[in-house]
């Protein structure tokens, strides 16, 4: 019987695409043990879920790494707006210093798979630094040379959050509109929904659990991430 996911491990959970990411951990019909760290007490609450509270984002790598036995997956859906950091300095404090400490930790500890929410058409050649700090995220956690490395690479987040900025509220209305009435086909290429990409993101974990998957860098893309987290999903037979 092939292997399945009996631990995982998860930050972001708050966000709009990790909170639905917490969502399809505590449904699999497994009922995988899930640490979900976060600042906050989390809006929700499963059986099977162990929030590791704690405010101080410094000591996470440190609770990551007291968990035992070792989670069989680590998702990062961990990020945060400039508006929210105050500057950019700051939200690189978060988004790269603290995605890497903890990837740092997770490896460290003996994680196989890591699984980091990252962007689509990001570039460390880019003239924009917040492209240019995803992209060296995405460099710096493949050096670390998990045996499983997932980068899920969505375009325009689609669902309900509270931290829009002005344009990405637009350009997400628009791409609403424009599903609402081609059945998504007019969307599904530039933006993608929360919950689907939540459910790829743990698609793509089973899958190496499973043995399904050779060791090594996997690229989640747009399109795979519409296979795996909508025609594909079936959660666990």
């Amino acid at each position: 019987m092939a292997e399945r996911i009996s631990s995982a491990a998860l930050v972001g959970c708050t966000g709009l695409v990790g909170s639905n990411i917490l969502a399809t951990l505590t449904s699999l019909s497994s009922h995988p043990t899930v640490h979900a760290i976060a600042r906050r007490d989390l809006p929700t609450s499963s059986a099977n879920l162990r929030p590791i509270i704690d405010s101080d984002s410094s000591k996470w790598p440190s609770r990551l790494q007291s968990l035992s036995p070792t989670p069989s997956i680590f998702l990062s859906g961990l990020g945060t707006t400039r508006l929210q950091a105050g500057s950019f300095e700051a939200q690189r404090k978060i988004d790269y210093d603290l995605n890497l400490s903890l990837a740092k930790a997770a490896k460290e500890s003996g994680v196989r798979v890591y699984i980091l929410i990252s962007s689509a058409g990001v570039s460390s050649k880019s003239l924009f630094p917040y492209s240019k700090m995803k992209a060296e995220l995405d460099e710096a956690v493949q050096e670390l040379g998990f045996p499983h490395t997932i980068l899920v690479k969505p375009g325009l987040l689609l669902g309900t959050r509270m931290d829009s900025r002005p344009p990405e509220a637009f350009f997400r209305a628009i791409a609403k509109g424009l599903g609402a009435i081609s059945k998504a086909w007019l969307t599904d290429w530039w933006a993608q929904d929360a919950d689907v990409i939540g459910r790829a993101a743990v698609a793509a974990g089973m899958q190496c659990v499973e043995g399904k998957r050779k060791e090594g860098v996997w690229v989640v893309s747009q399109s795979d991430i519409l296979r795996l987290g909508r025609t594909e999903w079936k959660g666990e037979k």
